[in-house]
C-alpha cells in the first residue's frame, strides 16, 4: 500500500510500474497531462455551456440533475454539469483525446470511456462563499449505482482532469487507498453514504496542479473535502470522465433519474 505520495508522467502508454501502482492502491496521478492554454480553453467552454443552461433553465441532462449554485457576486452558476461533452465542441474534443484510450487497460478487457453512459463527462465547480451549497461531498463509492440498478458490480474508474492547483487547505478529493479490493459488506457499510464527512486517519489527499490527470477506482471509498479557505482562493474546477466495462448502456433525454441521484441531491 502507498506510504508516500507518488506522481508519474504519462508518455503515451502505461508502464508496468504504473499499472502495478494502480492495481495495488486504486489510484494514480499523472503530472502535466494538458497545457495551461488548454485549461483556460476548457474553463471558457464550460462558462459558455453554463450561460445557455441558465438561460434555458435546464434542470436535467439525460435524466441526471444539474446542480446550480450562487457565486461570490451572487450570480447564478452551474456547479455540477453532466454530459457536458455533448454540449460544446471543445469538451467533445477533449473526450476524444487518443491518450485517454491508452488508459482503458487499467479497467480490464472491454473497457471504454463512458462519455454517453452514467453521467457522461462531469464538470464540477466548487466555491466556498457565503451562499455556497456545493462545497463538499460525503464518503461514498461509485459501485453503489450498479447495486441500485440491480446490475453486476463492474469496474468503474474515474479519470480526473484538474483545472485548478490545490493545496490541502483547498479541500478536494480524499481517498482510502486499497479499499477497491474490499468485500461487499465493506463497500456497503464501511461509511454512511454521503452523510459522513469526517476525515479518516488512513485517507490520502489528492493534490493536483492545473493540467494534471488522476485516476481513481470508483470502488474506493472517497469523499470531497470542504475548503478551509474562503472566497476566490477556494475556487476549484475538475472534470471527471468514467472508464467503464460491462453492457453498453447509453443515456438520452428520456432516461429516468435514478434513486441514488435523487438522494445525492438532498445531501451536501
Amino acid at each position: 500500500m502507498v506510504t508516500t505520495y507518488q506522481t508519474f508522467h504519462f508518455t503515451g502508454a502505461l508502464s508496468a510500474e504504473q499499472v502495478s501502482f494502480f492495481k495495488t492502491n486504486g489510484f494514480i496521478h499523472f503530472k502535466n497531462f494538458i497545457h495551461t492554454d488548454a485549461v483556460a480553453s476548457i474553463i471558457k467552454a464550460a462558462k459558455e455551456v453554463e450561460a445557455k443552461w441558465i438561460e434555458k433553465r435546464v434542470q436535467k441532462v439525460n435524466g441526471v440533475p444539474i446542480k446550480y449554485g450562487i457565486d461570490l457576486d451572487e450570480r447564478k452558476i452551474v456547479q455540477r454539469f453532466a454530459f457536458i461533452n455533448q454540449h460544446h465542441p471543445v469538451l467533445e474534443e477533449l473526450s476524444l483525446d487518443p491518450r485517454l484510450q491508452q488508459l482503458l487497460p487499467l479497467a480490464g478487457p472491454g473497457a471504454r470511456l463512458g462519455t454517453h453512459e452514467k453521467d457522461g463527462m462531469v464538470f464540477n465547480h466548487y466555491i466556498n462563499g457565503p451562499h455556497s451549497k456545493f462545497t463538499q461531498m460525503g464518503w461514498h463509492t461509485d459501485g453503489l449505482r450498479d447495486i441500485f440498478q440491480g446490475a453486476k458490480l463492474n469496474p468503474m474508474l474515474n479519470v480526473g482532469i484538474h483545472l485548478s492547483t490545490l493545496g490541502a487547505a483547498h479541500g478536494g478529493l480524499r481517498i482510502l487507498p486499497g479499499t477497491h479490493q474490499q468485500n461487499l459488506y465493506q463497500l456497503l457499510f464501511r461509511k454512511k453514504y454521503f452523510l459522513s464527512h469526517d476525515s479518516d486517519p488512513n485517507e490520502l489527499a489528492i493534490l493536483p496542479e492545473a493540467g494534471d490527470l488522476t485516476i481513481h477506482d470508483g470502488r474506493l471509498w472517497h469523499r470531497v473535502a470542504k475548503s478551509t479557505v474562503f472566497g476566490e482562493v477556494s475556487r476549484r474546477r475538475v472534470i471527471y470522465i468514467p472508464i467503464i466495462a460491462g453492457k453498453y448502456a447509453p443515456k438520452n433525454e428520456n432516461s429516468p433519474t435514478l434513486l441514488y441521484q435523487r438522494f445525492a441531491g438532498l445531501v451536501e
